[in-house]
């Protein structure tokens, strides 16, 4: 088993995560809050389970705020999801989640990325939305630039965005242009 945290601060707007990771044979989780102020200022907690090569399995979403306390839950089922224990025929097909307040969930794509410059991984995504707490089919592309560098491509609801991402060896996000910065505790 292997534990660590991870802090990333957003570069676009003022705000700070905090994410504890457990890796352990049987699979991965993580445990997150979010901080900011767009959207008039917010509290966002997302818990998540992985199975053993990233994949994610659930993810749960609890944001605070001007509007009040809101949950959301979105769950593997089969080739699709559910949110909030109900099916959403729309997301079918999409394999991975994506929470737009963090740079964690860029992890699942990016582990799955080839090799070598040059190659790319097209994929459809469960996009939540963090300040709105909905959830849509979006598509997303990641190609590798070469060794801890990924280009992002959004081919979806934010078509025409693009950041280059710089990763570490487990493929967890250093930077995301435009975005996010990891950063060390005091």
């Amino acid at each position: 088993m292997s534990r660590s945290v991870l802090f990333w601060r957003r570069t676009d707007v003022e705000g700070l995560e905090r994410l504890e990771l457990v890796v352990e044979p049987d699979g991965v989780t993580a445990t997150s809050t979010v901080l900011c102020l767009e959207a008039d200022g917010f509290r966002l907690d997302h818990r998540w389970r992985l199975d053993p090569d990233w994949r994610a399995q659930s993810v749960i979403v609890e944001r605070w705020g001007p509007q009040g306390h809101a949950t959301l839950q979105l769950e593997r089922a089969g080739s699709g999801w559910r949110v909030n224990g109900a099916p959403r025929p729309d997301l079918e097909g999409a394999e991975e989640p994506d929470l737009s307040v963090t740079p964690f969930c860029n992890t699942f794509p990016i582990r799955r990325t080839p090799q070598g410059a040059g190659t790319s991984l097209a994929l459809d995504t469960a996009f939540i939305d963090g300040a709105e707490m909905t959830v849509a089919r979006s598509s997303q592309r990641y190609d590798r630039q070469g060794p801890g560098r990924v280009r992002y491509v959004d081919l979806g609801l934010a078509k025409g965005f693009e950041a280059d991402l710089v990763v570490d060896e487990a493929g967890l996000v250093l930077s995301y242009e435009h975005l996010f910065e990891r950063v060390a505790p005091l």
